[in-house]
């Protein structure tokens, strides 16, 4: 292979390690937005909490009134029963009030049963806050942390970054452009090398893909210094090295 390829491979190189090092900081950064999700929905998740008290003592609230009002109308019962002119009125506004009280009866759970939910989800408010508690904490050492790798993988990128600008210094512009449209079809993976399985038989194919080469594609690598690519995947097929 001659000055172009090889200059391709060395370029290969060098964009394997300057996508590592972003990727690394990409993971970095993500870890960080995951703690910052989690406070979020944690939050979320106290505040519709919150809401749902706010509105079960809206209806304890509404049903303290009314309980109020139906045992205004208990005790105007039991001063008719006092008054009552006859058994048969006096049936009649027993029968009543003892619908009435148990009437108050069914009301009273009602409000006991609001009540215990109203406990029961301030308990959990106090366990979702102690949860957001934890989870920024964890989320202020994520960030720390995050911040010292970001600056380090920064600087390893801008050190790599100069070291691919200057491999692709020595690439011709043609070559070079279609090495970066492959690279970023292929996640920085441009090239594939040819792979031969059994080295007494002349069958290759593509490192990238592993479809099949043509011994005449392996002789036009071996013979000419210009850009081959695998027809199925349009890699830029070259032999293997040790950068390779």
């Amino acid at each position: 292979m001659g000055p172009v390829l090889q200059g391709l491979i060395r370029l290969q190189s060098v964009e394997n390690r300057l996508r590592a090092v972003k990727g690394k900081l990409a993971r970095c950064r993500r870890r960080i937005l995951f703690q910052e999700n989690q406070v979020r929905t944690l939050q979320s998740e106290l505040e519709a909490k919150q809401e749902e008290i706010k509105l079960t003592r809206v209806q304890a609230d509404r049903l303290e009134l009314e309980l109020k009002d139906r045992d205004g109308k208990v005790a105007r019962l039991r001063a008719a029963l006092n008054v009552a002119k006859s058994n048969k009125e006096y049936s009649a506004i027993l029968s009543e009030l003892n619908t009435a009280k148990a009437d108050n009866s069914k009301v009273e759970s009602q409000i006991l049963d609001l009540m215990k939910n109203i406990e029961t989800d301030e308990a959990e408010c106090k366990d979702i806050q102690a949860r957001i508690a934890e989870q920024k904490q964890r989320l202020e050492e994520v960030r720390r942390e995050g911040e010292v790798q970001a600056k380090e993988y920064e600087r390893q990128i801008e050190q790599i970054q100069v070291e691919w600008d200057e491999a692709a210094r020595h690439v011709p512009a043609d070559a070079l452009q279609i090495f970066k449209r492959v690279a970023d079809t292929y996640d920085g993976e441009a090239l594939a090398t040819v792979e031969q399985a059994n080295e007494s038989v002349e069958a290759y194919s593509c490192g990238g893909c592993y479809m099949g080469l043509t011994a005449e594609t392996v002789n036009q690598l071996m013979t000419k210094d210009e850009i081959i690519r695998c027809g199925s995947c349009t890699r830029i097929l070259v032999l293997k090295t040790d950068d390779l």
